[in-house]
C-alpha cells in the first residue's frame, strides 16, 4: 500500500472509448488516406496503452510525432507508453517535451515526479511534485506521492503533513490513513498510528495488512490481547506470518 501509485493517463485533446474494434476503426481510418490526421494516431496510441500494448502505443505516438511534431499530447502520452514500458528516460525526455510546448501541463509534471522518484532520484521528484501542487492545488495524489516521498528520505512529519492533506481532500482514501499510520509508527507515536489503521479496517474490512500493522502497534504498546487479535484476524485474511512467529514464541495460542 505504500508504493508510489501509477502514473496518470490523460488524453489531452478528448478521450476515447477504448476496445479492440475501436483500434480496427483507427486502423482503418489510417488506410483510407487520412495519414494526414495526427490526432488519429494519438488515440489508436492511446488504446494501445489502455490494452497494455505499450510498443505499439509508442511507434502510434511516435507517427503522430512526426506528422504533428509541436503536438503535446502526443509526446505526453508517449511518455507514459515508454514509462510503462520500461524506459524510464525516455518518458523523461518525452514530459520534459510536452512541458516546454504547454508550461502548466499539471500532470506532466505529475508523472515526470514519479519516474523520477522511482529512479531513486527523489529530490528531483519532490521539485516536480511541488510544481504540480502549485498549479493544481486539490491534486490529491501529487500530496500523497510527495508525501511517500518525503518518507522514502527519512522525513517522517513533512510525510505526514502531506498525507494529512491527502486526507482532506479525499476523506476515504484508505492508502492515506495506511500511510499515515506507518510514519506515525515510525515516529514512535503508536496512539495515533492506531487510530489511522482504525480508519484504514473502518473502510476496508478485509485489509491483512493493515490488521497486521494494527497489530505491531499494540505490540509496541505492551498490549497482548489486542496484538494477538489481529495477528489472529490478519490470519483469516490470509497473512499468517506474524500469527505464526507469535505462536512459535508462544505469545498467542
Amino acid at each position: 500500500m505504500r508504493k508510489i501509485i501509477v502514473s496518470i493517463f490523460l488524453v489531452l485533446t478528448f478521450l476515447c472509448a477504448c476496445n479492440l474494434s475501436s483500434i480496427k476503426d483507427y486502423n482503418e481510418a489510417i488506410s483510407e488516406k487520412k495519414q494526414d490526421d495526427a490526432m488519429t494516431y494519438v488515440n489508436r496510441g492511446n488504446d494501445y496503452n489502455k490494452l497494455g500494448q505499450y510498443q505499439s502505443a509508442i511507434d502510434a505516438f511516435s507517427e503522430a510525432i512526426r506528422l504533428q511534431p509541436d503536438l503535446t499530447t502526443a509526446y505526453y502520452n508517449r511518455g507514459i507508453a515508454y514509462s510503462n514500458h520500461g524506459q524510464p528516460q525516455l518518458a523523461i525526455e518525452d514530459y520534459n517535451k510536452a512541458i516546454r510546448l504547454q508550461p502548466e501541463l499539471v500532470l506532466a509534471y505529475y508523472n515526470r515526479g514519479i519516474t523520477y522518484s522511482n529512479l531513486g532520484q527523489k529530490q528531483r521528484a519532490i521539485e516536480d511534485f511541488n510544481e504540480a501542487i502549485r498549479l493544481q492545488p486539490d491534486l490529491a495524489t501529487a500530496y500523497y506521492n510527495r508525501g511517500i516521498t518525503y518518507s522514502n528520505l527519512g522525513q517522517k512529519q513533512r510525510a505526514i503533513e502531506d498525507y494529512s492533506e491527502t486526507i482532506r481532500l479525499k476523506p476515504n482514501d484508505a492508502t492515506a490513513y495506511y500511510s499515515r499510520g506507518i510514519a506515525y509508527d515510525n515516529l514512535g507515536q503508536s496512539h495515533h498510528a492506531i487510530k489511522d489503521y482504525n480508519k484504514v479496517i473502518h473502510l476496508k474490512p478485509n485489509d491483512a495488512e493493515a490488521y497486521t500493522s494494527r497489530a505491531g502497534a499494540y505490540f509496541m504498546q505492551g498490549n497482548k490481547k489486542l496484538f494477538c487479535r489481529d495477528v489472529q484476524k490478519a490470519c483469516t485474511l490470509g497473512d499468517c506470518r506474524l500469527f505464526e512467529m507469535a505462536k512459535g514464541k508462544k505469545y498467542c495460542r
